[in-house]
């Protein structure tokens, strides 16, 4: 055996990809990277702005001061703060004089109003985890696997090619044979392409996460909204009159009917509430992006795949209205592009092929290995 066929045998089969390992399936990612960085901070904002402000309830105490006349003992004044603190209501005089009543009860669960906000936001991703999640997996793990496959079986034919082609006393009949089997498609390996073109036809994944992504965006406007009520109602009024004429000073004497008070924390959450609002703002063009991405088919990835052989799923036009679960499936291809080995290869020809000179002999990756080999010495041009 001649030194160049030595050369050939060890380059083909150092093209090969090794066996996949049992790591690929636990490192498949489920998740597109905006979706994860739309659940940390949906999530994680609000849990961390809450446990800020119980942390200054724990630490500050009191979260009113009520200005209790001098007359009052420390214990009347300690009575008068609870009392008005476990009420929070405003008595006032509409602008006829007469005795009107405003509920700041709010105030007092707004901490906790944050830890609901945060397990809204966390049910989208729920649904995604436990409806759509499983089977994407099944689905990746079977594609990425038969991608890398189809690349080896690949450069294997041409292993055989090669040994076919030396074997043979006639290489221009080799050549004519090889021709015959490309335009009757023996090199079609149909399980992948027409797994592919089924998802076309389903729609299970795009609806979960439409659905996932309209939820979020449905959470985030009422929170919006939410906050937007607490600060035109209640955030511009960090004082208040309280009454305790009621209870146990109901029967002391020169009790004045109200009491002028002061919430401590107003400003705290009016910060709060102001961050959470204006991130939650700027989070809504992302959703609305996550959603839209549907609406356009991501051709990059397949269209390195058609050096494959008799692998023609956008030459053929099979690619039609993007909303199904084929488009789903290959924005999360896109984001495992890690795992999927044989992309790196096909994409180094794809842009060797652009490069050389005689790019009509280079149809597939089988084309490819076969210049790569040598054999192009004996194949007739096209």
């Amino acid at each position: 055996m001649s030194l160049s066929h030595t050369a050939a045998e060890y380059m083909l089969s150092d093209a090969l990809l090794p066996e996949p390992s049992s790591s690929r399936a636990k490192g498949l990612r489920l998740e597109l990277p905006s979706d994860r960085l739309l659940k940390f901070v949906t999530v994680g904002l609000p849990l961390c702005l809450v446990s800020l402000a119980f942390a200054r309830e724990f630490t500050a105490g009191t979260q009113i001061s009520c200005f209790s006349p001098t007359n009052f003992t420390g214990k009347q004044s300690a009575y008068t703060d609870t009392a008005c603190w476990d009420s929070l209501i405003h008595h006032g005089f509409d602008a006829e004089g007469r005795a009107v009543t405003k509920s700041l009860w709010a105030l007092k669960v707004f901490p906790y109003s944050l830890l609901v906000v945060a397990v809204l936001m966390y049910l989208p991703y729920l649904l995604w985890r436990y409806a759509a999640a499983p089977a994407l997996h099944s689905d990746l793990l079977f594609i990425i696997d038969e991608l890398d496959k189809s690349y080896n079986r690949s450069v294997r034919l041409v292993q055989h090619m090669k040994k076919v082609q030396q074997a043979s006393a006639e290489p221009e009949r080799f050549w004519e044979e090889y021709d015959r089997a490309r335009r009757e498609r023996y090199f079609e390996f149909p399980l992948l392409e027409r797994y592919l073109s089924c998802k076309q036809h389903a729609h299970a994944l795009v609806f979960i996460y439409i659905l996932r992504n309209l939820l979020l965006l449905l959470f985030l406007a009422a929170t919006c909204l939410y906050l937007v009520f607490l600060h035109l109602n209640i955030f511009f009024q960090d004082e208040f009159n309280c009454s305790i004429t009621t209870g146990l000073l109901q029967g002391e004497p020169h009790i004045p009917p109200l009491i002028p008070c002061k919430l401590v924390f107003f400003s705290v959450f009016q910060l709060i509430s102001l961050s959470i609002g204006s991130v939650y703002v700027l989070l809504i063009p992302v959703v609305i992006y996550n959603a839209l991405q549907l609406c356009q088919w991501d051709k990059g990835l397949l269209s390195v795949y058609e050096m494959l052989p008799a692998f023609d799923l956008l030459s053929r036009r099979m690619l039609t209205c993007p909303l199904n679960d084929l488009n789903v499936i290959l924005l999360f291809l896109r984001a495992n592009i890690s795992e999927l080995t044989s992309f790196s290869r096909l994409n180094a020809v794809s842009a060797l092929r652009e490069a050389t000179a005689n790019k009509e002999d280079i149809d597939t990756v089988i084309d490819f290995m076969t210049l790569l080999a040598g054999l192009e010495t004996t194949k007739p041009k096209h």
